[in-house]
């Protein structure tokens, strides 16, 4: 007996659900709609075998993606393998969708039904899912099968914003459009106008430059010599511009007042206004459809191929088309109405506005349609589904039909289509190399100005919360107080006490005849008062001796426990200890010297 299994796909999970009495059911259709609406009834009927639910919402959109898309997800695999039985040949499961149940017959070897009945046991299962399963309310499976809505149809709609062909549609809409109302708006100005200074129509053809010109001359007994120049400027030719000044002379129109002059004037403006928008949209549009198809607006031209686009809905659509289709698109009522008469169906479609048809021989227009048809649906694919837009296949394409019409004109043999895409290949390849390393150092360049904006971040933050102003001024001002101390420290070392007392760098011993000696040694005895003197350019003279050096070495120790302020105090006693210890010494030389004279 085959055993029959439901696989239900829902927004919370996977459910496999075990029908009893498979055979009644088979035969009993009607019996079974009645039961899927009574709870109890259906209980009786299904009952459930597994339930496997999603992680999270990011699982249940790649399941659900995986699910339309008719490919086996892993957790759908797990799910089947583990719970249903090992005897793949007794089990039918039953699924919704056939493109799922072809995967999975194909990959698990599970025999798989669609429909029938099993289209009535998966409604009830719908129905009465939250009481099936435990611990699931309707709320809660509403609110998740609103979730994965909103969640799968964002992604859908998301494609690259580089690349999407709707501004293409709106845009040559719009242009289409605007050149209707340019044209109607600018005849209405030449009607308008025509009443006061009708010559100037037949001047100037131009439409925008007869706006421009109507709104600069305004009343035509104003215009002299004066405005001559700007008249040039404005018709490009100064032969018009003479040509409208004789005019407006001689001119057979009415006069105008004031108030109709302003309304001319201010429409006229308008018109020029729109038809500058339409040269700037224009320019929007090329550099759209480089992007968006660069092969086929290379082929064909911008305009041409964007009409195409927005005739066929989207690029996709035209990539689909067949070279045929493409031949004739947008004169269906043409090829409906040939058909319903048994005429001549129409050649050409929109590609008819390609400058090939109008350049070919009526006899070749055909042929040369149904060439660039096949062209232009080349084109199309390859902007369809290459990942790097590039025109190289659209110029090699635009070169193989320039070589189509000069066969058909001087029967010169064209090159082969497979040399031509070989060739297309490689340069379409470098050109894709390329691209790359301009994508690469755009990239660098950003990580660099990113890295640098962070770096600015983060040492502003550093700055405003590590101290306050006043902290910051304290931090600048100790480093300059060190510094001023440091040309202290270093006399003091050398043995000088303070700059109040003016002290040099010892000097070299002078050397004293023994005449001089004794003059000094009796000076000294003989005048007391002159020896302070002495005692103070003795340290100038003489240099200091072994024991002064040991003292004056111990003095920073010392220092280095007392304040600055201090420290001048503290070397006074030392300093009067050492000019006595000197000039004692002296002393004694000399009386040894004046004994062995």
């Amino acid at each position: 007996m085959v055993l029959l299994h439901v696989l239900f796909e829902h927004a919370v999970g996977y459910a496999l659900l075990a029908l009893k009495e498979v055979e009644e059911i088979s035969l009993l259709l009607p019996q079974v709609e009645e039961c899927v609406l009574n709870l109890g009834k259906f209980h009786n009927i299904v009952r459930l075998v597994a339930f496997c639910p999603f992680a999270s919402s990011q699982v249940a959109l790649e399941n659900a993606n995986a699910v339309s898309e008719g490919v086996v997800h892993e957790d759908l695999r797990l799910l089947l393998e583990t719970h249903l039985p090992s005897k793949k040949k007794k089990v039918l499961l039953g699924v919704g969708d056939p493109k799922i149940g072809a995967a999975i017959q194909e990959e698990l070897g599970y025999n798989c039904q669609t429909g029938g009945v099993i289209a009535e046991i998966l409604r009830g299962v719908r129905l009465h899912f939250h009481n099936l399963v435990k611990g699931l309310t309707d709320l809660s499976a509403c609110k998740a099968q609103l979730g994965l809505g909103h969640s799968y149809s964002r992604a859908k709609v998301k494609f690259n914003v580089n690349r999407v062909d709707n501004m293409i549609i709106q845009s040559i809409s719009l242009l289409d459009q605007l050149d209707k109302d340019i044209n109607t708006f600018s005849m209405r100005v030449r009607e308008w106008y025509g009443y006061h200074f009708p010559e100037l129509v037949k001047i100037i053809n131009d439409n925008a430059t007869y706006c421009r010109l109507a709104q600069f001359i305004g009343n035509r007994r104003e215009l002299n010599e004066e405005k001559l120049e700007k008249l040039e400027e404005l018709t490009m030719d100064g032969a018009k511009a003479k040509a409208i000044l004789d005019a407006s002379r001689s001119s057979m129109g009415m006069d105008i007042s004031a108030i109709d002059l302003i309304n001319i004037e201010s429409f006229s403006s308008r018109v020029v206004s729109l038809s500058e928008y339409r040269q700037s949209l224009h320019t929007y549009l090329r550099s759209k459809m480089s992007q968006v198809a660069p092969s086929l607006s290379a082929l064909i031209g911008e305009a041409v191929g964007a009409r195409l686009i927005a005739h066929a809905g989207s690029l996709t659509n035209l990539a689909k088309y067949p070279a045929s289709t493409v031949q004739i698109l947008g004169a269906e009522k043409a090829l409906f109405r040939a058909l319903k008469t048994r005429g001549n169906t129409p050649k050409y479609g929109l590609i008819f506005h390609s400058t090939f048809i109008g350049r070919a021989a009526a006899k070749n227009k055909g042929r040369i349609s149904r060439y660039l048809a096949n062209k232009c649906s080349i084109a199309s694919r390859i902007d369809c589904f290459s990942e790097v837009p590039t025109s190289v296949f659209g110029e090699k394409l635009r070169e193989q039909v320039e070589e189509r019409l000069s066969f058909y004109e001087t029967g010169e043999i064209p090159r082969k289509n497979l040399d031509v895409m070989k060739e297309a290949m490689v340069q379409a390849e470098e050109a894709a190399a390329e691209m790359a390393r301009k994508l690469e150092k755009q990239e660098k360049k950003r990580l660099k100005k990113e890295k640098k904006r962070l770096a600015a971040l983060a040492l502003a933050s550093s700055e405003n919360s590590s101290s306050t102003p006043e902290e910051c001024e304290e931090t600048n001002e100790r480093p300059k107080k060190k510094k001023k101390q440091k040309p202290q420290e270093t006399p003091q070392e050398n043995g000088m006490e303070d700059l109040s007392v003016p002290v040099s760098k010892p000097k070299k011993k002078k050397s004293f005849s023994k005449e001089e000696l004794v003059s000094s040694d009796l000076e000294e005895t003989a005048g007391s008062v002159s020896l302070p003197k002495r005692k103070k350019s003795a340290p100038k003279e003489e240099p200091v001796s072994d024991a002064e050096e040991a003292g004056t070495r111990s003095i920073p120790k010392k220092k280095r426990k007392f304040s600055s302020k201090e420290e001048p105090l503290s070397s006074g006693p030392e300093e009067a200890a050492g000019s006595k210890s000197s000039s004692s010494k002296k002393k004694k030389k000399l009386q040894k010297l004046a004994q062995e004279d």
